[in-house]
């Protein structure tokens, strides 16, 4: 036996040592691969985070500056502001409220046409007035953006007076328009106080500081300031249809009485222009049948706040104020 006899075989001369190489080449390709697989599915799962971050902020847009603030993607749309209840300062019909939305649907670039939708009662008549006075402000500033008035049920005393100075208005054959007058209500309790014996004392500085006091006989001088207090407020309502309607009003005897009609009989008498409703006026008038409301809202907070609001102030006004002239 020679002298190269007595080396060791070379570990990788062996079958089995090849075997562990071959073994052992696999599975740090597989670990490659694998480690690949997953740095790319880590950089999809980065891209679409990111995709969907990206997408839920332009719906956040989206939703914040248009669905929000009533506006709409579209570029031509008939702009809606509901004028709903009683007008008063301390109501969702008041004049802030009605203005804020009315000044917003001007102001959009997509609107084509204004749409004032009432159904009330009547109310303040300073509530109205405001009312009108905006109305005939927005229509000299935007003369291309026509505004039109929508009765619904019912558009009685303060409703007329505030759409009064509308491009046009329209109404249902069946609604109630009209009541163009004012009044000044209460009760009197001078005999039943008589009669359970109750005595009244009321101290004042001020000789008609007691005015119309509920509890004491009414004063022929106080009755007559009083109504020459509504006389005023009534030629100033009067005056206010005469301006916004022109010479499509048809003057009788009966239509500053406080009298009302229906909608078909308030388009013979000039009252109102045509019937037709919300959808009608947009699709049909304006040219522009996508309606987007731009009424303001209150939350849930507001109202709350308002209506406790609204209760204290009612309490001291009864005792201070007495009965103010309302338009109903």
């Amino acid at each position: 036996m020679t002298e190269d006899s007595n080396i060791p075989p070379s570990p990788t001369a062996g079958p089995d040592n090849r075997h562990a190489h071959w073994e052992r080449d696999l599975l740090e390709r597989l670990a490659f691969v694998s480690l690949t697989e997953q740095r790319r599915a880590r950089r999809w799962r980065i891209f679409f985070k990111l995709f969907f971050a990206a997408y839920l902020l332009v719906l956040l847009v989206i939703f914040t500056t248009d669905f929000w603030s009533g506006k709409s993607l579209a570029s031509r749309y008939t702009a809606l502001v509901d004028l709903e209840g009683e007008i008063s300062s301390s109501g969702v019909a008041s004049a802030d409220n009605i203005l804020s939305g009315l000044r917003a649907a001007f102001e959009s670039k997509s609107t084509v046409g204004v749409v004032l939708r009432a159904n009330s009662p009547g109310g303040s008549p300073v509530q109205a007035s405001y009312i009108n006075d905006e109305i005939k402000r927005l229509r000299k500033k935007h003369p291309k953006i026509p505004l039109y008035a929508i009765i619904g049920d019912v558009c009685a005393s303060g409703c007329y007076y505030a759409i009064a100075s509308a491009d046009k208005i329209y109404a249902d054959k069946a609604s109630i328009v009209g009541s163009i007058g004012v009044l000044m209500n209460g009760f009197g309790f001078v005999d039943s106080m008589k009669k359970l014996g109750v005595e009244r004392r009321l101290l004042t500085a001020g000789e008609h500081k007691g005015f119309l006091d509920p509890f004491g006989p009414i004063k022929p001088d106080e009755a007559k300031h009083a109504q020459s207090l509504l006389n005023r407020i009534h030629r100033q309502f009067i005056n206010i249809v005469r301006e916004g309607r022109g010479e499509t009003l048809k003057e009788t005897k009966d239509m500053f009485s406080g009298l009302f009609w229906t909608g078909e009989e308030a388009v013979k008498m000039g009252l109102v222009d045509d019937l037709g409703s919300t959808s009608y006026v947009a699709r049909e008038v304006i040219g522009a049948e996508e309606v987007v409301d731009f009424t303001f809202r209150e939350n849930v907070f507001d109202r709350f706040s308002r209506r406790l609001g609204t209760a204290m102030a009612q309490t001291f006004a009864s005792d201070l104020l007495g009965r103010a002239p309302t338009l109903r």
